[in-house]
């Protein structure tokens, strides 16, 4: 697996435009096989250049969530394959095109757009967006585990809902909330115009510029073909 691990992650706007450029092209031809054939080379594309543990997180999501929509879109069309095809191109396209975003970091892009001199009320609005979902997903664990330990019983119990996980849930996210702005200030991320300085600087490499060579040159070869 060595030889497959040229790389784990990217640019960071060139992550975000490949996830659109998939996105979108997936979309738009996802009734064709020649959709189905773009997706599986760009898996293997991301494959080979070290995205294999997003790819495989993507792929599992994909079997699943997939293969329950292509089911339905079958058997209620009359047993189509075409309606079948473009319902698994469809999500293919939607998991596969979070795969590169898998690969960056919240620091990354926040530097990223730092040094582009992007608004900084866009860095902070997309700081807060990529860490909230972590932050949520963490969280949420956290009060069911707190409920498993106390012994309350079922998620499902509208009054347990209620009492036992969304008001200690929603208090933890105001706490949380409260600390963030506190952090944001002590460090000095002002929204107005300000000088600042860049510790790291996010920059282009070789292997960055091959892999979106490698997607674009797809695109355009199924679409003239």
């Amino acid at each position: 697996m060595k030889f497959f691990c040229v790389k784990n992650n990217l640019y960071p706007l060139i992550a975000v435009f490949s996830s659109v450029a998939i996105l979108i092209f997936g979309l738009v031809n996802a009734k064709s096989i020649e959709c189905t054939y773009f997706l599986i080379g760009v898996f293997l594309w991301m494959f080979i250049f070290g995205f294999y543990k997003q790819a495989i997180k993507a792929f599992i999501m994909f079997v699943v969530i997939g293969g329950i929509f292509a089911c339905i879109a079958y058997f209620s069309s009359g047993k189509n394959f075409n309606s079948a095809l473009a319902m698994i191109n469809r999500f293919g396209t939607i998991f596969l095109a979070l795969v590169p975003g898998m690969s960056v970091s919240t620091i990354a892009m926040t530097r990223n757009l730092s040094q582009l001199h992007v608004p900084r009320s866009v860095t902070l609005g997309m700081l807060i967006t990529m860490s909230f979902l972590p932050v949520l997903s963490a969280e949420i664990k956290r009060v069911r585990e707190a409920m498993k330990t106390r012994g309350v019983g079922s998620i499902f119990n509208v009054k347990i809902f209620y009492r036992a996980f969304l008001i200690p849930l929603v208090c933890r996210l105001v706490d949380i909330s409260d600390v963030l702005a506190l952090s944001i200030e002590t460090r000095g991320f002002m929204l107005g115009k300000a000088n600042y300085t860049i510790y790291k600087r996010e920059q282009i490499n070789v292997l960055d510029i091959m892999y979106i060579l490698g997607l674009m040159i797809s695109i355009i070869l199924l679409v003239v073909l």
